[in-house]
């Protein structure tokens, strides 16, 4: 066990929006209330899985919708508290812990901010080890861990319980309810206990995170050459570098969907990119050919600070590394390609191994 404050929270934030891919939500919105939550509050304390008994029961928290929206309707924190308490009074057992659900730069300091007011301890896990944009898009579902009961609470003091017959039922059933709250939602689902969480869930993730925001702000006061930090930090490859040119963005059906468009500079001037996403980075074009697709992580930084920039965070001008990052080997099954396989999002193109593309 160790303890998380306020100066743990930064780097946090910072890593997990890497890891994010892009989505998440924003990790400056998610900063301010999880450091806020711990002044109030006090600290948290973060516990490996092996530190709970196996029946012990964790239920994960996150916000759902688009994140365009996210960045202009701030959630006001009790609409977390409210759908984490609506899963445990429905299941009528006590909950030891909470957990983040993604590594999204929102989305990762979420559960801080509930683990902070309820007085609860958080699991250094998530179902993920990035950020995707559907509900059963996560490691659980593999395992056959059901989303529901899932409760999702808005602004408003409105609360929805549902349960489903299977995670993509959940997804379809709360992306209609996440618009009509206003395309976001606080939620709260995947209720499981510490022995399913052994099997299925992507350990370690929030002190990994950590660790590649603390990475990003010692790059920055020693004058390192930030990308290089953060690549070799994750274990990633450079792809691309490039200008945006232009970004085509739309909020639909509860996501922020688009493409941007990249020119190339320095040791790939003359080349031209595309960058996919829904909600998160899912797949990247060089002259045509897809070079990284998901479940693999595409990050976008910034090639001044090596800060990652997100979807609803791209502009034009902006200067932008393209990391290819592998991820967890629970993605590559087929299981795991079914659920988050390029073809899924309707990408044209069989799912390499980033590595094996530029290894």
């Amino acid at each position: 066990m160790r303890i998380i404050d306020e100066k743990n929270v930064e780097d946090l934030a910072l890593g997990a929006a890497v890891l994010g891919t892009g989505g998440g939500g924003d990790p400056y919105v998610g900063m301010l209330m999880a450091k806020q939550a711990i002044r109030d509050y006090g600290p948290i304390e973060l516990y490996d899985l092996d530190e709970f008994d196996d029946d012990d029961l964790v239920v994960p928290t996150a916000m759902m919708g688009a994140p365009t929206v996210m960045i202009e309707k701030l959630p006001n924190g009790d609409d977390f508290v409210h759908a984490f308490e609506a899963v445990s009074k429905y299941i009528g057992k006590p909950v030891k812990a909470t957990m983040t659900i993604e590594a999204g730069g929102l989305n990762s300091v979420v559960p801080i901010y509930v683990a902070a007011r309820l007085r609860l301890p958080m699991v250094d896990c998530d179902g993920m080890g990035r950020a995707f944009p559907e509900i059963q898009m996560v490691t659980h579902t593999i395992y056959g861990i059901s989303a529901t009961p899932f409760a999702m609470a808005d602004a408003n003091g409105n609360t929805v319980l549902m349960e489903t017959i299977n995670n993509r039922w959940t997804e379809t059933f709360a992306r209609s309810v996440t618009i009509d709250m206003g395309a976001m939602a606080s939620i709260a689902l995947y209720a499981a206990t510490v022995g399913q969480l052994k099997e299925a869930a992507i350990r370690g993730i929030v002190t990994k995170a950590e660790a590649i925001g603390k990475t990003i702000r010692l790059a920055r006061v020693q004058e390192e050459d930030p990308v290089k930090t953060v690549r070799e930090a994750v274990g990633g490859l450079l792809i691309f570098k490039g200008k945006i040119g232009d970004v085509e963005r739309r909020t639909e059906g509860g996501f922020a969907r688009g493409t941007a468009h990249i020119l190339g500079i320095d040791d790939y001037a003359g080349q031209e990119a595309r960058l996919h996403f829904q909600n998160e980075h899912l797949a990247f074009q060089v002259n045509g050919e897809y070079a990284v697709t998901t479940p693999d992580l595409i990050a976008l930084l910034d090639v001044d600070t090596g800060e990652p920039v997100t979807t609803e965070g791209m502009r034009y001008g902006f200067r932008v590394a393209v990391i290819g990052i592998p991820c967890s080997e629970k993605w590559r099954t087929p299981k795991g390609l079914e659920l988050v396989g390029p073809r899924y999002f309707g990408y044209d193109v069989d799912y390499v191994p980033v590595e094996e593309r530029y290894g």
